[in-house]
């Protein structure tokens, strides 16, 4: 058994922090936790000092095949698969060390996530436990089409989506609409019909697996939704007109009513202004953030590291700083990056929370970041599975 202490503890959801807590690990699992008091006899102790314990971060959208250079795509198709699972492994690694202990990869090629997942399950250490999609569908030549998932027509993207499951995928990608890392792919343009879309869900449901949207715009949120998929990444609802942003009201009640989920990718390192086009739609995505948060849409908040390199393998503590920049509070912050991305990935039942029961997966910040949230940033520990990383 093992016994770990600090000044304050966060457990994923409550908002008041547990003073002086005693968190009790036994065989990789949490066993108790407690206000004070003593351990038991015999156990190994670990005491954090000033630091404020969390759960292990959830990061609901990264791409550990993607090298955060200025030519993902170049590097990426460059590599032989030897090499990108080394890459793969070393930003798994990265990723870990900043307090990450479960991502959901949201693109790679050949399904080598499968296999990075099969490493890390074996080892803590390797990485953060990994949820892999595999390549997303796409279309021909669409977004991301050299990760290997194009596919058209409604059998066609029922055949992609029996394949991932046949393959053991934890979550289906689609990219409904195109995105702004590929020459060519117009991030304003739905790329599938109504009819692929409902195929890919209703295919992926009947294999009883979630499946997640690619959507920048306002068009292709709108038909992602009406398709039924269970959660929309990125979700900003841009448009390229000169207002920038258009938040429709009906659609997001109808996230709501349908539990549709946001999964926010904001934040980036710093010292890089946002370009022109982003920085211009910072008041409408302000304001439309708050009117999905009044309404009442779950979100969670993902890093999309990898894809540039402001969005660096081991940045993810940024978008939790993002957020609160962006209207949220700290609490409301930390919530996403744990107890929330949890459920929105499938793992609320051992992963996000600090409880007994759940996976001994802990992240000690130094300082308060319920009342300071760049304490996120000063990672002092990590545990995976109960074994210390940091």
């Amino acid at each position: 058994m093992l016994a770990v202490r600090a000044r304050s503890l966060f457990d994923g959801a409550g908002p008041e922090p547990v003073e002086r807590p005693l968190v009790l690990v036994e065989g990789g699992r949490i066993v108790d936790v407690r206000a004070g008091g003593e351990p038991p006899a015999g156990a190994g102790q670990v005491d954090l000092g000033g630091a404020t314990l969390l759960p292990g971060f959830v990061d609901t959208h990264v791409h550990l095949a993607f090298d955060a250079s200025d030519d993902v795509v170049g590097s990426l198709r460059c590599a032989g698969d030897g090499e990108l699972l080394d890459r793969m492994r070393a930003a798994a690694r990265a990723t870990l060390a900043a307090g990450v202990t479960t991502v959901r990869d949201l693109g790679d090629r050949g399904y080598l996530a499968l296999r990075l997942r099969e490493e890390t399950a074996k080892d803590p250490a390797a990485g953060p436990r990994v949820l892999a999609s595999g390549p997303p569908l796409t279309t021909p030549h669409g977004h991301c089409w050299f990760l290997g998932g194009e596919t058209e027509g409604i059998e066609g993207v029922r055949a992609a989506v029996r394949e991932r499951a046949e393959r053991g995928v934890d979550v289906v990608k689609m990219m409904v609409t195109g995105g702004g890392t590929t020459p060519g792919s117009d991030p304003y343009r739905t790329q599938y019909g109504h009819a692929e879309l409902r195929a890919a869900v209703r295919e992926a449901h009947r294999h009883e697996l979630p499946i997640t949207a690619h959507a920048h715009t306002a068009s292709g949120i709108a038909r992602a939704v009406a398709a039924g998929f269970d959660s929309i990444e990125h979700c900003f609802f841009v448009t390229d007109d000169e207002a920038g942003v258009h938040y429709d009201r009906r659609v997001i009640d109808e996230m709501v009513r349908a539990g549709v989920v946001a999964s926010l990718t904001l934040g980036s390192l710093p010292g890089v202004p946002p370009p022109p086009g982003i920085a211009r739609r910072i008041p409408g995505t302000i304001a439309g953030l708050a009117a999905m948060r009044q309404a009442g849409v779950v979100m969670a908040c993902g890093s999309d590291s990898g894809i540039h390199p402001v969005k660096a393998h081991g940045s993810h503590s940024h978008c939790i700083t993002a957020m609160v920049e962006l209207g949220f509070s700290p609490l409301e912050a930390l919530r996403a990056v744990t107890s929330t991305a949890a459920r929105v990935c499938g793992v609320a039942c051992h992963k996000g929370s600090i409880a007994p029961g759940y996976d001994a997966d802990l992240v000690a910040v130094s300082g308060d970041p319920l009342t300071d949230i760049t304490a996120v940033h000063a990672v002092t520990a990590v545990f995976r599975g109960g074994v210390r990383i940091v």
